[in-house]
């Protein structure tokens, strides 16, 4: 089980109604495991690995097919990575190379227990960066740095890399980027993809220049995450690989769209360059192009291949979709990607629900709306401690309160949302998300719990705990949020 307080949960408000959407949550966020889709997408058969899986490769993929390598015929076979949850990733890998595994290294995020046991781990910080990242690149680095065509690498990236693997270039220290991402991220709220125009620049390690190092040898990434390329299994859509290679935003190991003005662009977009440290502002303004990220053209000179491991289209909303059916809900896609300030997101999604509730439009009781994606909070100078998810349920409780027959749950499917640092009796640092009804605002009052103060302070994270409404869970990777809307009969 990843809920680890899943009976706390449902033992209060609507008990039938907040287990139903606990035990979802619960079928969404055991799959998103990238163990299972290494042990889908590779085998092994003495010294050779056989790596065959469709499900994985993206629309398009110019490179699609199976794989067969003869391991003994490697000089090396290194593993490294960042991601959070990378180790479930990296055990795999382990497990499936075998004695024919040489080594490498993987950078994980604080609070995760030590899983490898011959690639070396370091936990890092995040969303913002720290010099245990800093060690942790320089160590596979050491792996890197003279990698040939007879060796054989394997990356392992997802979300969380953009803070976890850290290195930033010379003259530039890792507290100036700290100070910049959380004044960027944090106070200003600014999109992932604006954020990472200006982090892709100033490190030795993202926007594809990893990869740089690796020119010559046998290359497989993996990502960890979806990254929207695995056929719907109701469309069939599939995200190609050309659109990725061209809109990457994160993924360090492979090219990205960035140049120093959109860097400059973003920098502009949030009116942040006065509150920019000296060293940032002086080398983005050089935009030195050897500085510049990789680009396809580039990219594509590699003998690498790419394969995404826990695909949300066909593993974790199928399996959302089939517990609800089994709970006797008829289950809806309202948003597979929706982004924004989380208390609106709440708001708008929990007023959705009541249209539902009162009028059976536009779908009909009882049902499962479901949605995704990554949402904002743009704290400013408050310091509470909080998530998306749990805002996201804050605001929406607000609204369906009376209605006894709304339950709503969201999560950040790694287990973690937030920076952490909640220190509440029984507590983990950091929660995984909410689950909330038409009861939490009543029980709020009735224990004196101000949840519309907590919501200016976003500092949601506490009161949540205290109502038995907040989610602890296992941390694993991220494939980004698990939103589930229930509407009763």
């Amino acid at each position: 089980m990843r809920i680890l307080n899943a009976q706390t949960l449902a033992e209060h408000g609507n008990k039938k109604g907040r287990a139903d959407v606990v035990a979802m949550l619960e079928a969404g966020m055991s799959l998103v495991d990238p163990y299972i889709g290494v042990q889908k997408l590779m085998r092994r058969d003495g010294a050779m690995l056989y790596i065959d899986g469709t499900m994985f490769e993206l629309a398009e993929d110019p490179h699609s097919g199976p794989m067969e390598l003869d391991l003994s015929s490697f000089r090396r076979v290194i593993v490294i990575g960042a991601a959070k949850g990378v180790q479930r990733c990296a055990l795999g890998l382990e497990e499936v190379l075998g004695e024919y595994l040489t080594g490498g290294h993987v950078i994980g995020k604080h609070g995760d227990g030590i899983l490898c046991k011959k690639l070396g781990v370091t936990l890092a910080n995040h969303p913002t960066p720290d010099d245990c990242g800093v060690e942790g690149c320089k160590k596979i680095y050491e792996w890197i740095k003279d990698v040939t065509e007879q060796d054989l690498v394997i990356t392992v990236m997802g979300s969380g890399v953009s803070s976890l693997l850290t290195w930033p270039v010379e003259g530039i220290t890792v507290e100036e980027v700290r100070d910049m991402t959380y004044m960027m991220q944090i106070e200003k709220g600014a999109l992932t993809r604006d954020l990472n125009a200006i982090r892709s620049h100033i490190d030795r390690f993202k926007g594809g220049k990893i990869s740089r190092l690796l020119k010559g040898a046998t290359v497989i990434h993996l990502a960890t995450n979806d990254l929207g390329g695995t056929a719907n299994e109701t469309s069939g859509i599939r995200q190609s690989y050309g659109d990725l290679l061209r809109d990457n935003i994160f993924l360090a190991s492979l090219p990205d769209q960035y140049t120093f003005a959109d860097a400059w662009a973003a920098l502009d977009k949030y009116d942040a360059w006065d509150r920019l440290p000296a060293s940032i502002r002086a080398f983005l303004q050089k935009a030195d192009p050897a500085e510049e990220t990789m680009k396809p053209e580039e990219y594509e000179t590699l003998n690498a291949r790419l394969f995404a491991l826990t695909p949300k289209m066909t593993m974790v909303y199928p399996a959302v979709r089939k517990k609800a059916e089994e709970l006797g809900y008829t289950p809806y896609m309202l948003g597979e990607y929706i982004g924004a300030e989380a208390a609106e997101a709440g708001k708008v999604l929990a007023c959705i629900a009541q249209n539902v509730h009162n009028l059976n439009e536009p779908v009909k009781r009882p049902c499962v709306l479901i949605s995704s994606g990554e949402l904002i909070v743009t704290v400013g100078n408050e310091k509470g401690v909080g998530g998306r998810n749990q805002e996201f349920c804050v605001a929406a409780a607000q609204k369906i309160a009376g209605y006894d027959k709304i339950i709503i749950g969201a999560v950040d499917t790694d287990g973690t949302d937030g920076p952490g640092g909640l220190t509440a009796p029984g507590a983990p640092n950091c929660l995984a998300g909410a689950v909330i009804d038409g009861y939490t605002v009543q029980e709020a009052k009735e224990k004196g719990v101000d949840l519309a103060a907590a919501l200016k302070t976003h500092g949601v994270s506490e009161p949540l705990w205290q109502l038995d409404c907040g989610v602890s869970a296992t941390q694993s990777i991220s494939a980004l949020d698990l939103r589930v809307i229930a509407i009763m009969e």
